[in-house]
């Protein structure tokens, strides 16, 4: 009886947890309950990156289970039992050929792709938007050059969360960007490697201090998209939490607008 009492309260907190979790991934830019594969794109890149993605699995798959059965083949056909007098053939030109072209064919296949793909993510097309992220113990710093203002991005602390804000999640300041826009990003850090990283859009570079390192992307879903440090820079590493907020044109000029009347903006 006791057994079965754990089973089922096991049972109702996995499926309370399962409903927490799909409510949190109705957000955008989160990972799923039960996710396989890569988060959802949101950029080119990102799209381009999940389809090179299954490409290389479907061929990983297709190649362990050919060997595999090679490997049945032989022993279950040429063990001592099934074939006591083994054959004494040392070369087969057909094999040999095949075991030579066929491997060349799948790296070609692979190579393709891949250098196209990386072409892509570092051919760095004309900025609509360009934007200055700053890495701090522990924080985030975000300037915009061009509307001249610049604001900090901290974790809310648990004191100040409000209704339905995520715990360790939620930051006071989004990153802002307009969707279908080139958005570049010039990184820095004050004082150690922080790491810009957001999987939607399959932006991961690192920001060292002493050097300006640019990454771009151009997201094509307006939406929210988390995004974590992905360095170990220190004690407080967990509060390097970022958001992107990907608005309309026009919602993104209203902010923009709207924060410098507000008195953020720092000439």
């Amino acid at each position: 009886m006791l057994v079965l009492k754990r089973l089922v309260a096991f049972i109702i907190m996995g499926v309370t947890a399962l409903s927490a979790g799909a409510a949190l991934a109705a957000t955008a830019g989160q990972p799923e309950p039960w996710q396989l594969g890569l988060q959802k794109g949101a950029t080119p890149v990102m799209d381009d990156i999940i389809w090179f993605h299954d490409l290389l699995l479907w061929l990983i798959t297709a190649i362990a289970l050919f060997v595999l059965a090679l490997l049945v083949i032989v022993v279950v056909k040429f063990n001592a039992r099934a074939n006591p007098t083994p054959s004494r053939t040392t070369h087969n030109t057909t094999i040999e050929v095949l075991w030579t072209v066929v491997p060349v064919l799948i790296l070609v296949t692979i190579a393709i792709p891949s250098f196209r793909l990386l072409f892509f993510q570092l051919n760095m097309p004309k900025a609509d938007v360009t934007v200055k992220a700053t890495g701090k113990q522990w924080f985030w710093t975000y300037s915009y050059p061009d509307e001249k203002f610049e604001f900090d991005s901290l974790m809310v602390q648990d004191k100040d969360l409000k209704q339905g804000q995520l715990r360790l999640l939620t930051v006071d300041n989004e990153l802002v960007v307009p969707v279908n826009k080139v958005v570049l990003v010039d990184l820095r850090s004050q004082d150690v490697i922080h790491s810009f990283f957001v999987p939607s859009f399959r932006i991961k570079q690192d920001a060292v201090p002493g050097r300006t390192i640019r990454a771009w992307f151009e997201a094509t879903k307006p939406g929210k998209y988390e995004w974590p440090c992905a360095e170990l820079c220190g004690f407080g590493h967990s509060g390097m939490k970022g958001w992107v907020y990907v608005h309309t044109p026009e919602e993104y000029q209203k902010w923009a607008a709207e924060n410098l009347a507000g008195g953020k903006a720092k000439q």
